[in-house]
């Protein structure tokens, strides 16, 4: 009985955990080949396609970006939502449930942001790149579980856990510093009129309903106002995701006797197996479709929904688009930055989880989970450094005037990435022994 509970609370993270090595690999693989393109002779044949216009006009009304753009800005809102609708889960049901589940990967958290941002800070000398200072601040989830994932069982599951728990914590606070910090030129108007609408997106929460036709709808009207105000559209998909309701419309023990219903008719009018389905047989399978969609959690649903799209397409997308640096670029300009920035991920990154995972521990606010011990948590706080996604996608908002300065902290955040994913592949190969 025990086994087959633990199989089904395993399962899901089990899911998770293979989803998002898949991405990485998929993530790898669109990353060196940006990078062959943009240094081959047909470099210029991609810098056109991401530079691209794209858009529509109807009537009056006129939207027209860059290809790299509608990425970033329009294909990157979602992957916030499910970034979203990840914390949500956490903080109400996951390993964030609670301040002894919470504890440890939030100090490791605090240990991975504070830290690197005081190093970079520490390190920079030029006042023209002191907003980089956000980059090496969030751990690439997929990246770094793909590198765990080739570990095999020499790394027990609670790790994984572990790993991406404190990397949730770290979009968090990845998401409030891109509101707060890089953000500029703010419409007011245009956020007051955003409110108002997730205001009644809020009440509709509150009193469970839910409708995915008017939710898209609305968010979508979100989006574009945050787009237009000056605040990056993708929060706007964090908090639609966080309004997204959670409780089931329909509690799943008091309906059951109605799927037994749908069933039993079902059977009853499936005398003999047919090429194609009855009249009657498509309005129960309708029936059995409105009860799925009765007893399901929205946000779970969602979440599971989305989930592949954002690990398979979207991100690796996302990494396609964005790592197409010339590597001659750093021959042309201060290599000051994209050094400062290497360091802060690997060495600011792991000095600060394992400093703050060691004082929570010592101080005896947090606690090792089951299985674990502190090389495990020193090999994962090299694997913190591994900070790909996020971390482009700060640079592109930290440095949008300048160009020269994207590539170089794309150059930066390359070579520290690659750094610190084989220092934690080695240091956990050799540490641990295999299972």
């Amino acid at each position: 009985m025990a086994q087959k509970l633990r199989k089904t609370v395993m399962a899901p993270i089990a899911r998770f955990v293979k989803i998002e090595s898949l991405s990485g690999l998929l993530l790898f693989l669109a990353t060196i080949t940006a990078l062959i393109w943009a240094n081959s002779p047909y470099a210029a044949s991609y810098h056109r396609i991401w530079t691209h216009d794209v858009g529509f006009e109807f009537g009056n009304f006129e939207l027209t970006k860059p290809l790299l753009l509608w990425v970033n800005d329009g294909l990157m809102a979602i992957f916030f939502f499910l970034i979203g609708l990840e914390i949500k889960r956490e903080i109400l049901l996951g390993e964030l449930n609670g301040f002894k589940k919470a504890s440890l990967p939030i100090f490791a958290a605090l240990g991975g942001v504070f830290i690197p941002i005081s190093l970079f800070f520490f390190l920079n000398n030029d006042p023209s790149t002191i907003d980089g200072w956000g980059i090496p601040m969030a751990t690439d989830i997929a990246f770094s579980l793909a590198i765990l994932q080739l570990l095999g069982d020499r790394v027990p599951l609670s790790l994984k856990i572990f790993l991406t728990a404190f990397a949730i914590v770290d979009d968090l606070v990845a998401v409030l510093a891109i509101a707060i910090f890089y953000s500029s030129h703010i419409d007011w108007g245009l956020i007051g009129y955003a409110l108002v609408i997730l205001l009644f997106l809020v009440v509709l929460s509150y009193r469970r309903y839910y409708n995915k036709y008017i939710y898209f709808s609305l968010g979508t009207i979100v989006w574009f106002l945050f787009l237009k105000s000056g605040i990056h559209p993708t929060i706007a998909g964090v908090l639609v995701a966080l309004i997204i309701p959670i409780r089931k419309a329909t509690p799943l023990m008091d309906s059951l006797e109605g799927l037994d219903d749908i069933t039993n008719k079902l059977h009853r009018v499936t005398i003999k197996e047919k090429p194609m389905l009855s009249k009657r047989q498509i309005y129960l399978i309708d029936g059995m479709q409105d009860w799925i969609a009765n007893v399901q959690s929205p946000l779970q649903h969602l979440e599971h929904h989305f989930h592949g799209w954002v690990a398979y397409f979207i991100i690796p997308i996302f990494a396609f688009a964005n790592s197409g640096i010339s590597l001659d670029i750093g021959s042309e300009g201060d290599m000051s930055l994209p050094i400062n920035l290497a360091i802060a991920l690997v060495v600011g990154k792991s000095i600060g989880v394992i400093l703050f995972s060691y004082l929570g521990v010592k101080l005896g606010i947090a606690a090792l989970p089951k299985g674990l011990k502190f090389k495990h948590i020193i090999g994962v706080s090299f694997l913190a450094g591994v900070g790909f996604t996020m971390a482009i996608f700060i640079a592109n908002l930290a440095f949008e005037e300048n160009e020269s300065f994207i590539e170089l902290s794309k150059l930066g955040i390359l070579s520290g990435s690659v750094i610190a994913g084989l220092l934690g592949y080695l240091f956990l190969r050799f540490a641990t022994r295999k299972n």
